[in-house]
């Protein structure tokens, strides 16, 4: 009889690692396409990801390099002081997007250009994602608003 209940604790601890085991797998597989990583433009630059590699890239809009094509193309360029970046974007841009603004694309980036499937502005006068603040900060661009007196 002792015997037969720790064979049976042993199959359950197998059972429960084997269950364990095979739904880290299925999260894992499922988020493959999920994860993103961000690149500041100077990494953009420095070591270009593959073309059909998803990823984010954050920084300043340069002023003066919005244009607007037919419909809802827009291309503009972003920058974190280092490097530039050209950005290819289709779609309704955020309310807040504009020249001299932080914000955050998703996409993959080919023949140099970044191809966006999304774009994220900042939504308020202070507010700046931390990997584009970081990024920033790194090439001596980013001044903090508090200590330049806005609000």
């Amino acid at each position: 009889m002792k015997g037969l209940k720790k064979r049976r604790r042993v199959q359950i601890i197998v059972l429960a690692f084997v269950a364990l085991a095979g739904s880290t797998a299925l999260i894992g597989y499922a988020m493959r396409d999920g994860i993103n990583y961000f690149r500041a433009p100077s990494a953009v630059v420095q070591d270009p990801p593959s073309p059909n590699e998803t990823f984010r890239i954050g920084g300043l809009v340069e002023d003066g390099s919005i244009v607007r094509g037919q419909g809802k193309s827009v291309t503009f360029v972003v920058t974190d002081g280092g490097a530039s970046v050209p950005v290819s974007y289709t779609g309704v841009l955020p309310d807040l997007f504009g020249e001299g603004q932080g914000m955050v694309g998703t996409g993959h980036l080919v023949d140099g250009t970044f191809i966006a499937t999304q774009i994220l502005a900042k939504h308020d006068e202070t507010y700046m994602p931390k990997e584009v603040m970081d990024a920033l900060k790194e090439q001596g661009v980013y001044r903090d608003p508090a200590e330049t007196g806005g609000s």
